[in-house]
């Protein structure tokens, strides 16, 4: 029996199963995103683009929980494929906008299937699993504390939305 006294052993932790499930999950995902070119975090990059259209990257950071460090390769790479295009706002420099292109839409009928063919390969009750999606978007609430960078209105649209969605 674990000692459930002891903060640093491994099986106490509700990080590590969070942490190792995301990992797996994303390794589950790859062989689907091969298929478009994608890694997942383009993936889920092209999901808000696919909803948004357009938005400041500093939106796309709040959306997705990224910092701009990670973003700039990354819509670069995605610019790079014609999927999006960056250009400065001519309201304010500092701001650039990231707008989805004619051949990124197209991608998106490709990727219809990746969700169900995602699901089919994990065998968990619909009930879990909308406790499981209400829970994380809590505890990504609660971890939503003031030394964070990321946009807190697109934060907190995102978790409205969230909400809404149960």
């Amino acid at each position: 029996m674990a000692d459930q006294s002891d903060p640093l052993k491994l099986e106490n932790q509700i990080c590590f199963p969070l942490y190792a499930c995301a990992k797996e999950i994303v390794k589950a995902y790859k062989p689907y995103l091969d298929e478009l070119d994608l890694t997942y975090t383009q993936y889920i990059t092209m999901m808000v683009m696919w909803e948004h259209k357009e938005l400041r990257v500093k939106e796309v950071g709040g959306y997705l929980y990224l910092d701009s460090s990670t973003l700039t390769p990354l819509l670069k790479r995605l610019e790079e494929k014609g999927y999006v295009t960056r250009r400065r706002s001519q309201e304010d420099e500092r701001d650039l906008i990231v707008s989805i292109t004619d051949r990124g839409e197209a991608l998106r009928t490709k990727a219809l299937t990746v969700p169900r063919r995602f699901a089919a390969c994990v065998d968990i009750e619909p009930e879990k699993a909308k406790t499981l999606y209400k829970i994380l978007y809590e505890l990504l609430g609660k971890l939503d504390c003031g030394d964070r960078t990321q946009d807190r209105e697109t934060a907190g649209r995102r978790r409205t939305a969230a909400k809404e969605t149960l």
